[in-house]
């Protein structure tokens, strides 16, 4: 494969308008077949795929690392949404920015110094999230709330795929919304299929990463193309 050129493959502008956006979350797709799985979401209208990185320590469970985004990176314009579920992100951003991250997500549990961590990610040409567990009050990021391009809301505790959505988390959409610029994203995590994306926008969310909804799908691309359509519906037809 050819090097990765983060430099085409940038689509920062493009995440900066504001509209609906599923993210197919790599975790849940067919490890054997990566590159078909990335190409069928993204024929299908995919702009976002997000990237769930884990380390076994600050969740239990391992993932994969820089080398999987770099061997994909040219084989797909798509945005790459990378969420480090690690202790230590400023460690590891250069080599997840350099393998063709296009926004790298920190989790705020795992500093005490959030401001650093972005100033990290940033040095490397990314663009940076900030993520919250679902027991993590919005206060936790309002000092560095203007500071990012995206906050990941976890409605899920992080670690493994398949879990139930748990709806609390959305009165903390629905804190953020108000206070975000049109420029920053408001995404959500775990649990997002046809039963609870509805909800999710109606609160405020507008990017929805959806993992086994998608890629256990037996049409994935039909899979994504219908959360899409709930999505929309669900903010343009009134309550």
């Amino acid at each position: 494969m050819n090097e990765p050129s983060r430099n085409e493959a940038d689509r920062l502008t493009d995440l900066k308008s504001k509209k609906l956006r599923v993210a197919p979350s790599l975790l849940a797709a067919d490890f054997r077949r990566l590159e078909e799985h990335v190409a069928i979401v993204e024929r299908a209208g995919a702009e976002v795929l997000h990237l769930d990185i884990m380390d076994g320590h600050f969740v239990p469970n391992l993932s994969f690392g820089p080398g999987v985004i770099a061997q994909l990176r040219p084989e797909s314009k798509m945005f790459f949404d990378t969420h480090l579920m690690i202790e230590e992100p400023a460690r590891y951003a250069e080599a997840f920015a350099n393998a063709g991250s296009n926004l790298i997500t920190f989790h705020i549990e795992v500093t005490d110094n959030p401001g650093e961590v972005i100033d990290e990610i940033r040095k490397h040409s990314c663009a940076v999230g900030v993520s919250i567990n679902p027991a993590t009050e919005v206060r936790s990021i309002e000092a560095i709330l203007e500071k990012v391009d995206l906050v990941l809301v976890m409605s899920v505790w992080p670690g493994f795929g398949g879990q139930s959505f748990i709806a609390d988390v959305l009165s903390k959409v629905e804190q953020l919304r108000d206070r975000m610029r049109d420029d920053q994203r408001l995404e959500i995590d775990g649990g997002i299929g046809p039963k609870t994306i509805a909800s999710a926008a109606r609160a405020g969310v507008d990017t929805f990463v959806a993992g086994t909804s998608i890629f256990e799908q037996p049409d994935p691309a039909a899979a994504f193309e219908k959360l899409t359509q709930f999505a929309q519906k669900a903010i343009s037809t009134p309550i």
